[in-house]
């Protein structure tokens, strides 16, 4: 028996209460953990989610223009790009032989593709060109 059992009595209950305040905090705090990285894994799956990456390669002897999701970009003979986007639309002028007609095509491209610029064959038009999906 201690010499101050009433301090003793008081000091039990102090440290019971904070153990479990610890207790409910330490599982507060878990909680929250797991809420903050359930949302991280969200946040990283809407941002990482809504991108398409893909390789366009220009297979033709002249250079072309297109417009990726409203940017307006030239590929050069030759020249392979790399791209990452949130829509993965593409818009360009099928007959390249004349600034004066424009047959514009648009194709939702797909992710980790690979997509190549080559001479259309089926047209009439030696100028004509049209967009490949290639696998190498």
């Amino acid at each position: 028996m201690s010499v101050f059992p009433k301090h003793q009595l008081l000091g039990e209950n102090h440290m019971a209460m904070t153990v479990e305040t610890a207790q409910l905090n330490n599982q507060s705090i878990l909680q929250n953990f797991g809420l903050v990285e359930e949302m991280d894994e969200q946040a990283a799956e809407i941002i990482s989610g809504g991108s398409e990456e893909f390789t366009i390669r220009n297979n033709t002897r002249g250079n072309i223009t297109y417009n990726l999701d409203g940017y307006d970009v030239i590929i050069q003979p030759g020249e392979e790009l790399y791209h990452i986007t949130y829509e993965g639309i593409i818009d360009f002028n099928t007959y390249s032989g004349s600034a004066f007609l424009v047959l514009n095509k648009s194709y939702n491209l797909s992710d980790g593709q690979v997509y190549e610029f080559q001479n259309n064959y089926d047209t009439a038009n030696s100028y004509d060109i049209d967009l490949y999906p290639v696998y190498s």
